[in-house]
């Protein structure tokens, strides 16, 4: 089964109306001239701050899932006929708690809120504390069954933790989303293809990755198939990248390198 999706590689601002515009105009330009089945947006794309912004306006633009920004989102998923999948700032609900989710939410094509999933591993690496801000999920994505194949899903630093993309194809995925705010900087490039073909590859799976771009953020966003092999790939800068998942290739690719099966796990404990 062939399906398209499509990749919205942005820019993005603290201000989640202006994002919003942004979004509807590029998942209208995304129907014209792809008609995607699926369309994935960045990491935190709803309300973006850089560093060293004030707390009290980080966590003041946060919403909550059905507040105004993912509603708006809903309509326009609805409008198209089309799954979208987006990062966004969600409301913690102790009103005690000084932090916010980094939350990625998943619509059907009727609109409907199909899956929510707050990151669990936060970025504390190279001299960033995304802990500082960010409350963490307790618990892994649960894969979900869609039209066009088991989708997985987790978020940017995920990536560099096998046991979560491993926990996903446990549980069937054949195809897992990730949407990223992965920085620019020296070997980031290289570490964001490797990481990302690397789970391609030991799962089975297609990869689907999408970063923000413009100051700070590398881009080069991407679709890799259950082979390693690189089917689409951004550039640095604002574009629609598109590309079709094909479930009979995950299924030929399995039978042909079974890895996942001869897997001997009484031989390990992680």
């Amino acid at each position: 089964m062939r399906s398209k999706f499509v990749l919205a590689q942005l820019t993005s601002v603290g201000d989640a109306t202006v994002n919003l515009a942004k979004a509807r105009e590029y998942m209208a330009r995304a129907y014209e001239e792809e008609h995607p089945d699926l369309m994935v947006f960045p990491e935190l794309f709803m309300s973006y701050f850089p560093a060293k912004t004030p707390h009290n306006i980080v966590i003041g633009a946060a919403q909550s899932v059905d507040g105004p920004f993912v509603t708006a989102l809903s309509r326009e998923a609805k409008k198209y006929g089309m799954w979208v999948v987006c990062g966004i700032s969600e409301r913690v609900e102790d009103p005690n708690d000084p932090r916010k989710y980094n939350t990625t939410v998943v619509i059907n094509a009727e609109g409907e809120l199909a899956a929510v999933y707050r990151k669990t591993h936060l970025y504390d690496a190279f001299g960033y504390r995304e802990s500082d801000i960010n409350k963490p999920g307790n618990r892994f994505f649960e894969p979900i069954n869609t039209p066009f194949g088991r989708i997985g899903l987790f978020v940017c630093y995920e990536v560099r933790f096998p046991e979560i993309a491993r926990y996903q194809r446990s549980k069937g995925a054949d195809v897992m989303i990730v949407p990223t705010a992965w920085s620019e900087g020296k070997l980031k490039s290289q570490q964001f293809h490797t990481l990302i073909d690397a789970r391609a590859i030991e799962n089975a799976v297609y990869m689907v990755a999408c970063d923000l771009c413009g100051d700070g953020f590398l881009g080069e966003s991407c679709i890799v198939d259950p082979m390693g092999v690189n089917i689409a790939m951004a550039g640095e800068t604002e574009q629609l990248l598109a590309g079709v998942i094909d479930t009979d290739r995950v299924e030929a690719v399995r039978k042909k390198l079974p890895a996942y099966q001869d897997r001997r796990p009484e031989l390990y404990t992680i």
